[in-house]
Order: C-alpha cells, then sequence, then structure tokens
C-alpha cells in the first residue's frame, strides 16, 4: 500500500477526517516506517465546508481515488445518506472491483452501502446509526456491537476513536504489528483494540482505582507463557470467577479467554517480527503450547500462517524502532 486518498464532502465530520490524516498522512520515515502518497480528494475541488461551520481547501479530484491502493471514506451528514453523489459511488465501486483497500469511518459506510459494495458482507457503522442503516441497506450484514469489521478489503467502523482502531488494523496488515505499535506509541493510544469488542463499555473508567483490573491485565501480559486460567485471574484481583468475568467483559469489552487469545497472536506476531526464534519456541513462549495451536490460533486472527507472516514483515520490523528486547510483551489493548 503505497497512495492513499481520502473523500471528503460538504458536511464532513472534522475529528473522523482528521483520523485519517493522523494515520496515513504523516511523515514517519524518521521512526523507519514508511510513507503514504496520502491526498484528501472531493467531486469538485475548492472550498469543503464542514458540519462545524469551518472548511478546508481540497486541490484534488477523484482522479486520484480512482487509482488510489487505499480509498478512505469520511463521514457525511445525515441528509446525505440517501443521496451521495454518483462520482463518489463510482470510485467506491471501482475500487472494489479493482480489489483496493476501502475503509470508511462511522457513517462514511452509508457511502459504501449506496454503493453496493456491501451487499452480502459484514460491515458496521455507530450504533445510534445502525437501525437506519439496516432499513436502508438490508443486504448488508450489519453488526452494530462492534469496534470496526473487516470484510475481504473492505473494513468498516464504528464512529470517532472506533475509525483510529480500524485504521491501525490496517496499517497492522499493511506494515506488521510493530510498525503499527510505533505509530500507535505517536499517537499516545492503545496499539490493538480488537474489532469485536463493544462499541460502548458498560463502565468505561473503574469506579475506584483500588477497583481497577489492569495490574491483572499487566501481570497477564507478562505472564502469557503460563497457562492462564479465569480462576487464576479472579484470585489475583481478589474477585470470584463470575464476578471478575462480568467486570472484565464490563471495563475491557470481551472476556478473559477472547482478550488472552488475542493477546497471545499479538505476541506471536511481534516475536516473528523481531526474533529468528522457530515456531515451536515462540509457541511456548505466548502460551500456545505447541507450533501447530498456534498455526491455528495466527490463522483464525489473521488468515495467514506464520511463516508467511514473517517473511513478509521482519526486514521492516528490524529497522527503525524495531530495536528492543524480544522478549517484552506488547502493550495491553
Amino acid at each position: 500500500m503505497k497512495t492513499v486518498a481520502c473523500i471528503v464532502q460538504e458536511g464532513f465530520a472534522p475529528f473522523e477526517f482528521g483520523v485519517a490524516c493522523e494515520a496515513f498522512g504523516l511523515d514517519r520515515t524518521e521512526d523507519g516506517i514508511p510513507s503514504f502518497d496520502f491526498r484528501i480528494v472531493t467531486p469538485v475541488p475548492g472550498a469543503v465546508p464542514s458540519k462545524m461551520g469551518f472548511s478546508i481547501n481540497v486541490r484534488d479530484d477523484l482522479s486520484f481515488a480512482s487509482e488510489a491502493d487505499l480509498v478512505v471514506v469520511s463521514p457525511i451528514p445525515h441528509p446525505s445518506w440517501a443521496d451521495v453523489d454518483p462520482r463518489v459511488l463510482d470510485v467506491v465501486r471501482h475500487a472494489a472491483d479493482r480489489g483496493a483497500w476501502l475503509l470508511s469511518i462511522c457513517s462514511g459506510s452509508f457511502v459504501l452501502g449506496a454503493a453496493g459494495v456491501l451487499d452480502g458482507r459484514r460491515a458496521t457503522t455507530h450504533w445510534m446509526y445502525a437501525e437506519r442503516m439496516a432499513r436502508m441497506f438490508p443486504r448488508v450484514q450489519l453488526d452494530p456491537d462492534v469496534l470496526y469489521v473487516q470484510d475481504g478489503r473492505i473494513i468498516t467502523s464504528a464512529g470517532t476513536a472506533a475509525g483510529l482502531d480500524a485504521c491501525l488494523h490496517l496499517l497492522r496488515l499493511e506494515l506488521g504489528a510493530e510498525a503499527a505499535n510505533v505509530i500507535a506509541r505517536r499517537m499516545v493510544v492503545a496499539p490493538q483494540r480488537d474489532g469485536g469488542q463493544a462499541q460502548f463499555i458498560v463502565r468505561p473508567l473503574p469506579q475506584t482505582a483500588g477497583l481497577s483490573l489492569a495490574p491483572v491485565a499487566d501481570w497477564a501480559l507478562e505472564n502469557l507463557h503460563r497457562e492462564l486460567t479465569v480462576e487464576q485471574l479472579a484470585a489475583r484481583a481478589h474477585m470470584s470467577p463470575r464476578t471478575f468475568a462480568r467486570r472484565f467483559k464490563a471495563d475491557y469489552g470481551t472476556t478473559p479467554a477472547a482478550w488472552l487469545a488475542r493477546q497471545r497472536v499479538i505476541h506471536a506476531q511481534r516475536l516473528l517480527e523481531r526474533t529468528e526464534w522457530g515456531l515451536d519456541r515462540i509457541a511456548a513462549e505466548c502460551g500456545f503450547g505447541s507450533a501447530a495451536v498456534l498455526r491455528q490460533n495466527f490463522a483464525r486472527v489473521l488468515g495467514t500462517a506464520p511463516t508467511a507472516y514473517r517473511a513478509r514483515f521482519t526486514c521492516a520490523a528490524r529497522s527503525g524502532q524495531a530495536a528492543g528486547d524480544p522478549s517484552a510483551p506488547s502493550p495491553a489493548a
């Protein structure tokens, strides 16, 4: 992925638009991250008003998007959902036909829906708009409860910060886990929130510092090589297993088992990129037990084999910020 086009239209949302600019538009070559040819495009170049009352001056029309490796669709206001510019729809359809990446943020999914590229596919949008999207596009397999969804080379995300999660997910696929972690550190955000997490968490912040599960999660990350159980984690939190599981789901938006499985895969990615260890050693270090179990989890989560992942990303990960202790666990999602 080398070229990125971000489509903006009248009434675009500044924050979600800024997410795309932050993720793909900054020069991070000093950190060993390749730069993208990132351009903002619109049907008619010139001043494009945002929904907040200010405008941006866009120089490029949609021609760049017709050849870009990634086309990002920013949110559009409610009145436009049923009347998307046909020129934008053509670009979206062409991108899908030629196998380019398509990424929508928040209500940008309505543009993809109007173009027909989500028909028969899994997708998501902001939970506030899910019922309307389901009515407008009944052929879309809508999941309103997750942060983002990847179906083939199309990624749809929920609102606001979930768009950043989706961008980091794509960067991880294209550049590798370590490069995505470098970008996340620059952004000062968590490097990985799994797409299957709930869009809204019952209690986003612990009620008191004493009830925080963060120390338990940190301990688990430092001990991924062990066979960890809910009972063990609950004991460290001084809770019953049932109470711990309920609290963990409320705080982290997923179950302890699912969170642990994802953290093990993330750690395996990092070790594949930064070491020459064999699969048996990596499997043991990550708590998978055997290379076969590592392969199964890798294929389930990432859709590829560990050896193929290593071949693609090991060189890139050893440049720039990749130096360090390969056995150190990745930050929690």
